[in-house]
């Protein structure tokens, strides 16, 4: 029989998906797993000693946890047991680590709130803690690439705790940034602190309209808290299940090689998936605005160009002049990338490029697929394949 501690946080979607990635693999392997859960505060920073002597008692042949910098993780290997750190305070150089390009993800938010049009830039997160502080390098440099004189601001807390860091000094911050602004939280649970803080403003004047004022996207989509957060919350997927799978297999080839390292295992990233927190265009001209969001709204019907001027006071030139420039793309050119667009999420979701296609009004699967290909660089089928990889 393996048996394996898991040390972390269950509160966490995370974690919970980690999980089901380690059990799919015992379920897998036609191996006996034993897998024990420990939730990651139940114990004191720095001292491993009775983790070790419970892991000795339940003759455990590997751990994985959350563990903090000054813990003297080889205690494991040095008595024999496999230890392998989830992403928390640093990564370990003595052990393997469940780490994630976290510099993609900044960068990925940084993409998407450009792609809308924003011009400024926030970031929320805890001083300290690797996985903030890589993410906001991502996205501070995409930004920064973009255009040198956007606006961002880095809100860096040293404590996690909502309460602790106080209502005022997140609305100050917020309140300082130039609207509209797009905020990127290092996790979900620091976005809620964005949209809990915007919703509990104790004055009507001083509120900040999510996503008007504010844009908020997170990181993990842990559906509780995104479907919890008013409105609801935008975050990047991670294939947590996918790397929880490895971490499995790894250990299961280590226990055969009776080895004691490995490489990090790595968390991929999914995609970014729109809710209303952040489901809105940014642009300098209101008629060009209101363009916009109605292509956005209706990529899935037919959409004409006439119909579009009736929606603005400009003639037809004008508008399409207004569009070019302000875009880069004539109207035709951006409804076909706005749905190549959508059509690439929806495959990373899972769906057939056929439900797919369908989903956003393309019935000719051939003349999007073109598109797509023209676009991308690769076939929807092809696309679709290496999100199983």
């Amino acid at each position: 029989m393996v048996r394996v501690i898991l040390m972390t946080d269950f509160t966490e979607a995370y974690a919970r998906r980690l999980l089901l990635g380690i059990s799919q693999f015992a379920r897998e392997s036609g191996q006996r797993w034993s897998i024990c859960r420990i939730q990651s505060g139940n114990r004191k920073e720095g001292d491993l000693s009775d983790l070790l002597r419970f892991a000795q008692n339940i003759k455990a042949d590997a751990i994985i946890g959350q563990f903090y910098d000054t813990d003297d993780v080889t205690i494991f290997p040095r008595n024999g047991i496999i230890a392998i750190a989830q992403d928390f305070k640093k990564r370990f150089t003595t052990i393997p680590n469940i780490t994630a390009d976290h510099y993609m993800a900044g960068k990925m938010a940084a993409e998407y709130f450009l792609g809308k049009g924003f011009k400024s830039f926030g970031f929320y997160g805890p001083a300290g803690v690797v996985f903030s502080e890589e993410r906001y390098q991502g996205f501070k440099e995409t930004i920064r690439k973009a255009n040198p004189d956007y606006s961002l601001s880095f809100f860096q807390a040293s404590d996690s705790s909502l309460w602790e860091l106080g209502l005022v000094e997140i609305n100050n911050w917020i309140n300082y940034l130039p609207k509209p602004v797009g905020i990127l939280a290092c996790d979900d649970n620091w976005a809620y602190h964005i949209t809990e803080a915007c919703c509990l403003q104790s004055t009507d004047i001083n509120r900040f309209r999510i996503p008007e004022d504010v844009s908020v996207v997170g990181v993990d989509n842990d559906e509780t808290i995104c479907n919890l957060s008013v409105p609801r919350l935008s975050s990047i997927n991670q294939r947590v299940e996918t790397a929880g799978y490895n971490v499995a297999r790894m250990i299961s080839k280590m226990i055969s090689e009776g080895s004691m390292t490995c490489p990090d295992i790595r968390v991929e990233p999914g995609n970014l998936i729109t809710r209303r927190s952040s489901d809105i265009l940014v642009n300098d001209d209101p008629d060009i605005t209101t363009v916009l969001k109605y292509i956005h709204e209706h990529l899935a019907e037919k959409i004409v160009v006439n119909d579009l001027v009736k929606l603005v006071p400009l003639s037809r030139r004008l508008l399409e002049t207004k569009f070019s420039k302000s875009t880069g793309y004539s109207i035709y050119e951006y409804i076909i990338r706005a749905r190549v667009k959508k059509m690439a999420e929806l495959l990373k979701e899972g769906m057939s490029v056929t439900e797919a296609a369908l989903t956003i009004g393309a019935t000719d699967t051939k003349n999007i697929s073109r598109s797509f290909k023209k676009i991308k660089g690769i076939t929807p089928i092809e696309f679709r394949k290496k999100q199983e990889i």
